[in-house]
């Protein structure tokens, strides 16, 4: 299987960047801190959705 490294760099920059939301939408869930953590940070919730997609077209 080949590595690619910048999705790995992808991933690690969305996961620094959402780990304030991350951490409150995991301790207490509530669909307000889900939409205002998604209203905050979109760019980095599409990338966190399209992972797979990107996954997919990158690896072959």
């Amino acid at each position: 299987m080949k590595l690619n490294y910048y999705l790995i760099f992808l991933f690690s920059l969305v996961l620094i960047d959402l780990s304030t939301e991350l951490r409150i939408l995991f301790d207490h869930f509530t669909f307000s801190s889900l939409y205002f953590a998604i209203g905050k940070n979109p760019l980095a919730f599409f990338i966190l959705l399209s992972y797979p997609y990107l996954y997919k077209k990158l690896i072959k």
